[in-house]
């Protein structure tokens, strides 16, 4: 019998805009059941809320990026169903991002809800696989049990990942429209930690990157120089948009859009976390003194800069605004972090 339901961030019928917009509890009018909020008063769920129940299932679509926090909300209800001795079912997933590893690890103390775990950026692993390893990461005593996906087949054309002609695509959050801006995300999640628009408020959210000061032919011409090797697998495109709301509402902004839907993609060559760092390390040789990193509360952290919360440290807006750091500077740190996590993920791969 089915006695409650939980909502994460977006909430439990996908409507929420952004971060930090909550939801409320609610009774479902179908069913008559509680809907717990877990992006509202909470993020964690309380006694009283698991208290109603003996099996939680888990349906949720993750991105494939340690930033979407639909991977933070199963951690949290992991340790919930430990605690209160609780069975967790996984009805796993595609990671529409595919197999593919790349970013820097999270370093400890950097834990956030933005920021579940030491794993990169874009990891490669489904819900369940994940659920796997977080319950040996954290030491967690728990009744999990994960049903696969058949047939599943992350390498194989066209998707990658995702089963493109077998599976219509819903949006997760109302900016994921799509599975162009999945392949995307684990770069251009970074847009929000600055003042470029990410192009929130335009049909292509997290597709494409802008502003109305600067000059984005100019800026695609410093990227190809400083790391030509880090745009591959894509075709670039300076465009113009005008967002509806959020950063640079009403304002015409010259920005660049990252097309991997057509025959230019290839997903094992895309890196969209190195596209997105040479692309802030362009603007800041071209304009040293160009206001980059935006200064504002995200996801309830008031003290450190939603850059080095989304990367997981300080590394990369360092690597940025250093005057003398190369591409190949900050090719060994990931690199260093992303063989690591390659060969401690094997041990987790489901499919």
């Amino acid at each position: 019998m089915l006695t409650a339901a939980f909502g994460p961030q977006h909430g439990l019928r996908g409507d929420k805009q952004d971060n930090m917009v909550e939801s409320p509890d609610f009774v479902d009018p179908a069913h008559g059941i509680p809907v717990f909020s877990l992006y509202g008063e909470v993020r964690r769920p309380t006694a009283r809320m698991v208290a109603g129940f003996d099996a939680l299932l888990v349906d949720l679509q993750d991105l494939g990026c340690r930033i979407y926090t639909f991977i933070t909300t199963l951690r949290y209800m992991l340790e919930a169903a430990a605690a209160h001795g609780k069975s967790v079912w996984i009805l796993d997933r595609p990671n529409p991002a595919g197999r593919p590893v790349e970013g820097l690890t999270l370093r400890p103390g950097w834990e956030s809800f933005v920021g579940a775990g030491p794993m990169p950026m874009r990891h490669g692993l489904t819900m369940g696989e994940l659920a796997n390893w977080f319950i040996a990461e954290l030491g967690l005593q728990v009744d999990c049990q994960v049903i696969r996906m058949q047939g599943w087949a992350p390498d194989a054309l066209p998707g990658c990942g995702w089963p493109l002609g077998e599976r219509s695509w819903i949006n997760p959050s109302p900016n994921a429209p799509n599975l162009s801006m999945a392949r995307c995300y684990a770069g251009t999640v970074m847009l929000e930690g600055t003042t470029l628009s990410e192009g929130r408020g335009t049909t292509r959210p997290l597709e494409i990157f802008g502003a109305p000061d600067i000059d984005s032919g100019a800026l695609l011409g410093e990227m190809q120089r400083f790391a030509p090797h880090w745009l591959h697998g894509c075709h670039l495109r300076e465009c113009w948009f005008e967002p509806t709301f959020h950063k640079h509402a009403g304002k015409l902004c010259s920005g660049i859009q990252i097309h991997v839907e057509d025959a230019s993609y290839d997903h094992a060559a895309f890196r969209p976390w190195r596209l997105m760092a040479v692309a802030f390390k362009a603007l800041r040789n071209l304009r040293p003194d160009y206001p980059i990193w935006r200064d504002f509360p995200y996801e309830y952290e008031h003290d450190r800069l939603a850059i080095d919360l989304i990367s997981g440290s300080e590394l990369l807006r360092r690597w940025v605004d250093d005057p003398g750091t190369s591409a190949a500077d900050l090719d060994s740190l990931a690199g260093v972090d992303e063989t690591a996590w390659l060969e401690f993920r094997s041990g987790f791969l489901l499919y």
